[in-house]
């Protein structure tokens, strides 16, 4: 995977980085703030935690890489490791697509589950959204010395995070 750890790793160093060709996941909890308002603290968190597993948990059962928590929203990868001038005739490309749609209709039916669950406790359904998007991202470390962080950054994951922002004006997961 990507990241700081590991071991035998040389030492990473402020600006050092990559260019990733990857399937880029974006998803988000819709309504967080009503919710996080309404709610006791514990509850709250709770059902954070519950949607970043049914979310997470797919990314990962799929083979993708959870890159990070930002508030309720998940940004995750599908690294692909060729590039290709036809990305539709490379099967590395056309395996990773396939692992990020069977995550997404994963985690669509995780959180059905989820929210039988709730609607048998008389609470409401959660909402949420993804947005998929195939391209390069810039994986790097940035920051300050005494505070790194590993994000990816670039067009692909800001067209991603629209894509899903769009599932809301469509009304559509």
């Amino acid at each position: 995977g990507y990241g700081a750890g590991g071991a035998g790793r040389t030492r990473i160093k402020r600006g050092d980085g990559d260019d990733i060709h990857a399937i880029i996941w974006f998803c988000d909890l819709r309504g967080s703030t009503p919710l996080a308002d309404s709610m006791p603290r514990e509850e709250f968190l709770d059902l954070l935690n519950a949607f970043f597993e049914c979310m997470a948990g797919a990314v990962l059962d799929h083979g993708g890489e959870v890159l990070r928590f930002i508030g309720d929203a998940v940004l995750a990868i599908f690294p692909i490791q060729s590039r290709h001038d036809c990305p539709e005739e490379c099967p590395e490309h056309q395996s990773a697509c396939r692992a990020a749609v069977d995550a997404a209709q994963d985690a669509i039916m995780r959180i059905a589950e989820l929210n039988n669950s709730r609607r048998e406790r008389g609470e409401e359904d959660v909402g949420f959204g993804i947005g998929l998007h195939l391209g390069e991202v810039m994986y790097g470390n940035i920051g300050v010395p005494g505070r790194l962080e590993f994000p990816v950054v670039g067009a692909a994951a800001n067209e991603a995070a629209r894509l899903e922002g769009l599932c809301k004006t469509l009304d559509f997961p």
